[in-house]
C-alpha cells in the first residue's frame, strides 16, 4: 500500500498482559495543490489518489466545472530529508481561457484533517453556488435499498481494515451500486478524492447519484455535493444544523444516522420511497 500506511512499534497491554508489537496507521502528509505554479491550498491527507483530490478540490471550491478545464496535473520536485521526492506538491494547469482562482478573495484555503472548513474567512466565502443543481434531480430510492449502502460501504474499505484510522466516501447509483469508493484520514479530502474520480471519468453532474459518507455529514460535506450536482447524501452519522439548513437550500435529499433500517431523512423525503410513500 506504499505510504497509504505505516509501520510503528506499540506497547499493547491486554488483560493486564504487556506485549510489544508493530502496529499499523493510516499516514498523513501535508499536500500543497498550485494552480498554474500558484499556491493554493495545503491539506492534511493520506497520499494516493492525490490527482482525484486535486480535481476534486477545485471542482467543489467551483474553480472548475468539468475534466476539459484541467490540461494537466503533474507533481513538482519536493524532496525530503532523505533527498527523495515526497510527491507532496501537485501543480493543475488549467485548460486555455478557464479563470484562474481570484487571489483577491480573502479565504484561507489551509484545511486540516478533521475540518475541512476551517480557516473560512467568512461563512458567505464558502456558501458556493453550484452549476449543478440537485434540486430538480428526479432520482427515488427505496429506503430497503438505502439501508444496504453502508454495509457496502464499509466492506469496500480496505486501508480501515488495517488502520481502523479512516473515513470514506462511496458513489452509488439508484440501483445501490457501488461505482466507486474513496479513503483517506480527512472526511472532506475522502469527498473530494471520489467526486474528482468522477470528474475525471466525465461523469459529472452525478444525475441520480448517491454519496454515502462513513462519518458526519458536516455543511462542507454537502455543499462539496450540491457542487458536483449529487442529489442524495447519506451518513451513519449525525449532520449539522447548517448541513440541513444548507441542504434544503439546495434542494438536496439529506440522510443520516443510516444504520442497519433505522434513519432519519431531515431534508428531500420525496426522494426516499417506503411502503407508506
Amino acid at each position: 500500500m506504499g505510504r497509504v500506511t505505516v509501520r510503528r512499534p506499540v506497547l499493547h497491554i491486554k488483560a493486564g498482559e504487556p506485549r510489544r508489537r508493530p502496529d499499523t496507521l493510516a499516514a498523513e502528509e501535508p499536500l500543497e495543490i498550485r494552480v498554474a505554479s500558484r499556491p493554493l491550498s495545503v491539506t492534511m491527507r493520506t497520499p494516493g489518489s492525490d490527482v482525484e483530490l486535486a480535481h476534486g478540490f477545485l471542482l467543489t471550491e467551483g474553480v472548475i466545472t468539468g475534466r476539459d478545464e484541467v490540461a494537466a496535473a503533474r507533481f513538482c520536485d519536493s524532496p525530503g530529508p532523505d533527498g527523495r521526492n515526497t510527491y507532496n506538491v501537485l501543480d493543475v494547469a488549467l485548460a486555455p481561457g478557464v479563470e484562474p482562482p481570484d487571489p483577491s478573495i480573502e479565504r484561507n484555503f489551509y484545511t486540516t484533517s478533521s475540518c475541512g472548513v476551517c480557516g473560512k474567512a467568512a461563512l458567505d466565502s464558502v456558501r458556493l453556488r453550484t452549476r449543478h443543481s440537485p434540486a430538480e434531480d428526479p432520482l427515488r430510492l427505496r429506503a430497503d435499498v438505502l439501508a444496504e449502502l453502508p454495509g457496502k460501504l464499509r466492506a469496500a474499505q480496505r486501508v480501515f481494515d488495517s488502520t481502523g484510522g479512516l473515513h470514506a466516501a462511496g458513489l452509488f447509483d439508484a440501483d445501490g451500486s457501488l461505482l466507486a469508493v474513496r479513503e483517506d484520514v480527512g472526511r472532506h479530502n475522502a469527498v473530494d478524492k471520489v467526486l474528482g474520480w468522477a470528474l475525471m471519468e466525465g461523469r459529472t453532474p452525478l444525475t441520480g447519484g448517491v454519496l454515502m459518507v462513513s462519518g458526519r455529514a458536516s455543511f462542507e460535506l454537502v455543499q462539496k455535493a450540491a457542487m458536483a450536482g449529487v442529489p442524495m447524501l447519506a451518513a451513519v452519522s449525525a449532520p449539522s444544523s447548517l448541513a440541513v439548513d444548507l441542504a434544503e437550500e439546495q434542494g438536496m435529499t439529506l440522510v443520516g444516522f443510516l444504520r442497519g433500517q433505522s434513519m432519519n431523512v431531515y431534508t428531500g423525503t420525496q426522494r426516499v420511497v417506503t411502503e407508506i410513500s
